[in-house]
């Protein structure tokens, strides 16, 4: 039996290299991400703005978040109802929990509870929105960093 483990230790450490190389490539968020927190619908029918916790989540801690729906023309959009889904395109889940809006504060303004990151990373929320104007979705990014 012939042994190659010096030859190939240089051809191991470079393919292991390569390997990280391409692992870290793909679990980066793409360099054009837009992370903005306010959107018009997919459909074009309401003006949502996402808002996240004060103080940015912690991985694997639950927090809440509030949602505004607005018409395009900025007029608050009462008694929506709205299912919250989401999760980590790179990696193919989703979210580890299953957040929901549990009340309607004001002005159109609704609480979601029930948010929680198991990573960091590129997350998606999506949001499906059913008003008066119809029902329409949107999608946000966030990138969630480690603390």
């Amino acid at each position: 039996m012939t042994r190659f483990t010096r030859p190939l230790k240089p051809f191991a450490q470079a393919a292991s290299l390569v390997a990280l190389l391409l692992v870290s490539a793909c679990m980066s968020p793409p360099a054009n991400l837009d992370t903005s927190l306010d959107r018009q619908t997919v459909e074009g029918r309401y003006r949502i703005r996402l808002q996240p916790p004060a103080s940015a989540p912690a991985i694997n801690q639950m927090h809440a978040w509030e949602v505004s729906v607005a018409t395009p023309d900025g007029q608050p959009v009462r008694q929506a109802r709205i299912a919250v889904d989401g999760g980590m395109p790179q990696h193919g889940h989703g979210l580890p929990t299953r957040p929901r809006v549990t009340r309607e504060l004001a002005d159109g303004r609704y609480l979601i509870e029930g948010m929680k990151f198991s990573m960091t990373g590129w997350w998606e929320i999506k949001l499906a929105v059913q008003g008066e104007q119809g029902a329409d979705k949107v999608t946000f990014n966030t990138v969630v960093k480690g603390g």
